[in-house]
């Protein structure tokens, strides 16, 4: 049964807050109590020219969103749910959607075209509606131009939902040519040439086949090649996109066009307006990532074995590339450093030039220097600026042996210019350059130091000056600073920075309380960059970070204090708290790892953790997620002490087990049971059966975000450890969790990189699992227990080891599972392990491993093994 909803949907659009809210409960109720019903109401109203356009749109944007949503788990609700529905409602539905592609008013095809294709993403895989690509492509043919506009958007956005396995070639190809021919210059109308190179960016995943063939491909390059020089913008916008993403998937194919592409990429460059010119500069940064990509995962000296040739694209076009590069860094705009968002040719042409230095190394250096050189002391605050950018660019890349005698000189002068130059945006790129340089060029590992016991101070000062200077320009010296800090992380004893340590820290909190930290990320820079002090610093000045202790105390007692704030003023506390907690994590984890410092520390624990409490009490994920880390590190400062803490924290550390919502908060809580266990090992008893209960239903929850799921299974081994034997009464439901995982997690045939690689951390988790549970019962009189487990477990070991997809993580942990699986139960297990393959071959792998961990672990499991079969 339909509805009238036309007013229903007007009215949840109104600017009165009652009208909207009773519109938007009976649309809600309307579809609880009669899905069917409301989905064919809403596609009738979507299909019907006489209704307005704004009920017609938000019957379009409801439709969509009963479809699909971002979240995993509600997404797959919504599929089963669409096609659990009743196939002659559906078919109605689906007729009103290819209707309304033939309406005259815009929104409403727009909107039908994005619904088509969710319902094709949900059924064409089920191998339903296999009638739909045919009829969209009959539609092609038609005299109206409206419909063909329609159809090409359909056919893109349907490209962008569906894989292309579920498309057999011969549609693919037919939707190939379709779409190419509506971007022929041939093709009169503007709005279909728009939408058919559009159709083509997201088609182009599904013509693998077509690339490899000569002729289409030649065809498919020149298309798109002459669509870059429509007279429409939108339109040539599109077709560099197209050469943005044909770069991205079809390297390999290029060798033949690349000249071509390079003329008519220099031209847009040059000339086009921006969005156009945007896309040409990405092409050539695209380029720069593949070729990176190729040079990095088969090494410099590329042979027969790399599946994907390097063609050196960039190198060759070094000499007519880099000047074009340059240019476009003059074209800054007035405002950039202050608009966080901010995407401009200048910005683009540089980004793409640190990539071009990343690729080519030191063939760049000789090429930008001239420019540099000719501009930085221009009077043209465009041109300094540009120079400045140009050099912070290519410092990533060449040599330190090639980049160090020209930082060296380039150094004081930069230092000059911070301070002394008029223009706040060649104030901001030198900050930026100064903190490049200390990035890449200095540490204890580059030979010549360009920076010594002559220059630290006046860097230094400078620094701590232009921490005064506009929030942009500070935010950048506090970056600067943060890599200084960063290049003396190996220093062993005397670190230069010593001597400046608390004028340092004392500059840092002074720009946390300035008026406009909050512009240009400044306060949460001037955060980040005194923790990499602290963290870096050297036992010469623990005394002074134990005195900075009661100080971030006081700031965080003095956050938590603020009562009856509004929305922007609790954002901006919840911020503040978060930072505050991760000062103090770094603070407690840098007192906390000697025992020299950790006894100062240790007067503070019981206030501190008093406020870290208190922080659970503010409704926010970030700052939850910053008390919880925190706490982590002071649960392994404290060590068995911790304990005391547990009656009071329990509660929190329940509540963020459960908090599905907020999902980083629940892995950090995962990771921090993880801490605790190792710090008050059999004492966190009296609370497993709370956790333990929690971690098993967290793991068997479809709600639950992927990434949780890993540390969820180590944890549990972290628990066994800690309570050794007592582990028994939680073996049978966790070994039955572990097992199912395991069986399910055994094969990734068919699946891609990514979710290869996620598997691979799901194995590693379950085996941390396995680890220990073994090492927990180990010299237990209960260890028979694990007995009936054994085999299912070498199964386990046996089937990834023949899956021939683990990598070093998985390898090594894998093995060690063995190792501790042969210790544990020794001869109650040695026939078992003889029986199986990882016993003799996987271990004979490990045992000439090149990673010397593998190895390591390889030969104490050959030793638990024959121990285990000797007996």
């Amino acid at each position: 049964m339909t509805m009238e909803v036309t007013q229903v949907l007007l009215n949840a659009q109104s600017i009165e807050g009652t009208v909207r809210k009773n519109a938007e409960e009976n649309l809600r109720q309307f579809q609880e109590q009669n899905l069917p019903g409301f989905l064919l109401s809403l596609s009738g109203e979507l299909a019907s020219d006489e209704k307005p356009v704004d009920s017609r749109k938000l019957a379009g944007l409801i439709l969509k969103n009963a479809l699909d949503a971002k979240e995993e788990n509600r997404k797959r609700e919504l599929v089963q749910r669409w096609l659990s529905l009743d196939p002659a409602a559906k078919s109605q539905i689906k007729a009103c959607l290819l209707q309304t592609l033939s309406s005259p008013v815009l929104d409403a095809r727009s909107t039908a075209s994005q619904v088509v294709a969710k319902i094709a993403g949900i059924e064409l895989p089920h191998k339903q509606w296999p009638e739909l690509i045919g009829s969209l492509l009959s539609n092609i043919h038609q005299v109206l131009v409206h419909v063909k506009q329609a159809t090409l958007e359909t056919l893109g956005y349907l490209c962008e939902e569906v894989s292309p396995q579920v498309v057999d070639q011969d549609q693919i190809n037919k939707i190939l040519t379709s779409v190419v021919q509506g971007m022929n210059a041939s093709e009169g109308n503007n709005d279909i040439r728009l939408a058919a190179t559009r159709a083509l960016y997201n088609a182009l995943g599904f013509a693998q086949a077509n690339f490899s063939s000569d002729m289409e491909r030649d065809y498919i390059m020149r298309v798109v090649c002459e669509t870059t020089l429509s007279p429409e913008v939108k339109i040539r916008q599109a077709a560099f996109e197209c050469l943005v993403s044909i770069a991205s998937m079809y390297y390999e194919k290029l060798n033949n066009y690349i000249q071509d592409i390079f003329n008519i990429t220099a031209k847009a460059i040059r000339g086009d307006e921006e969005p156009v010119a945007l896309q040409a500069i990405e092409f050539w940064s695209t380029i720069c990532d593949e070729e990176t990509d190729i040079l990095e995962e088969y090494g410099l000296e590329l042979n027969g074995d790399s599946e994907i040739p390097c063609f050196y694209f960039i190198k060759q076009a070094l000499p007519a590339l880099i000047p074009l590069l340059l240019e476009t860094l003059l074209k800054q705009e007035e405002d950039q450093d202050l608009d966080e968002g901010a995407w401009n040719i200048a910005m683009a042409g540089g980004t793409c030039l640190g990539l071009v230095a990343r690729t080519v190394g030191d063939h760049i250096v000789p090429l930008v220097m001239p420019f540099i050189e000719e501009n930085i002391t221009k009077p043209d605050w465009r041109q300094r600026e540009a120079a400045t950018y140009a050099f912070g660019s290519i410092l990533e890349g060449p040599s330190p042996d090639k980049l160090a005698p020209l930082v060296n000189v380039a150094l004081p002068f930069m230092l000059s210019a911070l301070v002394k130059d008029p223009n706040n945006h060649v104030k901001d790129t030198t900050a930026w350059t100064l903190g490049r340089m200390f990035e890449f060029l200095h540490s204890s590992i580059v030979g010549t130091p360009i920076i010594n016991e002559g220059n630290c101070q006046q860097i230094i000062t400078v620094l701590l000056q232009s921490m005064k200077d506009a929030p942009n320009v500070a935010e950048k010296a506090c970056g600067a600073l943060y890599f200084l800090a960063q290049g003396y992380e190996d220093v062993e004893s005397a670190s230069p920075l010593t001597p400046f340590f608390q004028e340092i820290v004392q500059s840092l909190l002074t720009v946390t309380h300035r008026e406009d930290a909050a512009e240009s990320r400044l306060r949460t820079a001037a955060y980040e960059t005194l923790n990499e002090v602290v963290r870096c610093s050297t036992d010469e000045t623990a005394a002074l970070v134990l005195q900075l202790v009661p100080v971030i105390m006081v700031e965080l007692h003095k956050s938590l204090e603020g009562h009856n704030l509004s929305s922007d003023e609790r954002e901006k506390q919840s911020e503040l708290l978060g930072l505050l907690c991760g000062c103090l994590q770094v603070i407690i984890q840098k007192l906390g790892s000697s025992e020299s410092t950790k006894y100062g520390f240790m007067q503070y624990a019981d206030p501190i953790m008093e406020l870290f409490l208190r922080v659970f009490a503010c409704r926010n994920a970030t700052a939850h997620e910053e008390a919880m880390l925190a706490i982590g590190a002071l649960a392994y400062s404290t060590g068995p002490g911790f304990v005391k803490y547990m009656p009071e924290f329990y509660k929190y550390l329940e509540m963020g087990l459960q908090n599905f919502e907020e999902y980083q908060v629940c892995a950090v809580t995962v990771g921090v049971v993880g801490d605790i266990c190792r710090a008050v090992e059999d004492k966190i008893l009296p609370y497993c059966d709370g956790i333990m209960t929690q971690l098993l239903k967290d793991l068997s929850s479809d709600n639950l975000h992927r990434s949780v799921k890993p540390p969820l299974f180590s944890c549990i081994g972290d628990i066994a450890l800690a309570i050794g034997d007592n582990f028994y009464k939680y073996l049978m439901y966790a070994m039955n969790t572990l097992q199912n995982a395991a069986e399910m997690y055994a094969h990734t045939a068919g699946y891609d990189d990514e979710m290869t690689e996620y598997i691979n951390t799901l194995r590693n988790g379950i085996l941390e699992a396995y680890s220990g549970i073994f090492q927990g019962f180990k010299n237990s009189s209960k260890t028979q227990l694990l007995i009936p487990y054994a085999s299912r477990i070498l199964q386990f070991l046996d089937s990834i080891y023949m899956e021939k997809d683990m990598d070093d993580v998985v390898m090594k942990t894998a093995i060690g599972v063995l190792g501790d699986l042969a210790d544990t139960l020794g001869s109650n297990a040695g026939s078992l392990i003889q029986q199986s393959l990882s016993s003799k071959e996987f271990l004979n792998e490990c045992l000439t491993s090149e990673d010397h961990l593998i190895k390591e672990s390889a030969e104490w499991a050959r030793l638990a093994i024959s121990r285990a079969i000797s007996v």
